[in-house]
């Protein structure tokens, strides 16, 4: 344990997803031996974050104006929306330029154990923009794991009456990727989404 401010700062950093004890301590330290400006430089991006940063109140994804710049680009399909559960999600996707229609930010997954229901996720705002159809495909691209999965079966179920097509991303085998050395489930679907070769 250190005294006061020293304390502070890594009970503060320690309370951040994915710093543990040890890590909040080796960055405290960093910060202190760190040139005065960097640590202002610092300081003056998570007081702007804070003050600009906001959620779109269309998608749910982060943007400095009302709506993102993905929903206020007129090129964009509206007829096909990618359901995610975070805003990262977004950027990994737009990385692949492969997707030209619009997003919806859940803000995570369902997950009992950790007490999360729909009610907890922006699930009744995609029911709002899925009422008026415009909206034919609805991309379920949450997680390939437990929680990602039975969101997207909820979902599914749950827009199932109003007759969209409802698509999952497909998963399977990494490019580069060993054989031997994938797990049974992944190797599963890779099996349940292989595709016709043409040649």
């Amino acid at each position: 344990m250190y005294e006061g401010a020293v304390q502070d700062l890594i009970d503060e950093l320690g309370r951040l997803p994915g710093v543990g004890p040890k890590s909040a301590q080796r960055i405290a330290f960093h910060l202190l031996a760190a040139d005065p400006a960097d640590v202002r430089r610092l300081v003056v991006a998570l007081t702007e974050v804070k003050e600009r940063v906001r959620f779109c109140r269309i998608c749910g994804n982060v943007a400095e104006a009302e709506d993102c710049r993905i929903c206020r680009d007129p090129r964009r399909d509206l007829a096909i929306v990618c359901v995610v559960e975070e805003p990262k999600d977004v950027v990994a996707i737009e990385k692949t330029r492969e997707f030209r229609g619009r997003y919806h930010v859940l803000g995570g997954a369902i997950s009992p154990i950790e007490g999360i229901g729909p009610d907890d996720l922006r699930v009744p705002e995609l029911m709002v923009r899925l009422a008026d159809g415009t909206v034919t495909e609805l991309i379920l691209a949450t997680d390939p794991n437990l929680e990602g999965e039975a969101t997207a079966t909820y979902l599914a179920r749950l827009v199932k009456p109003m007759g969209l097509r409802v698509t999952r991303l497909a998963s399977g085998l990494p490019v580069g990727g060993d054989l031997e050395y994938a797990d049974e489930v992944t190797l599963g679907r890779a099996f349940e989404g292989r595709r016709l070769i043409d040649v």
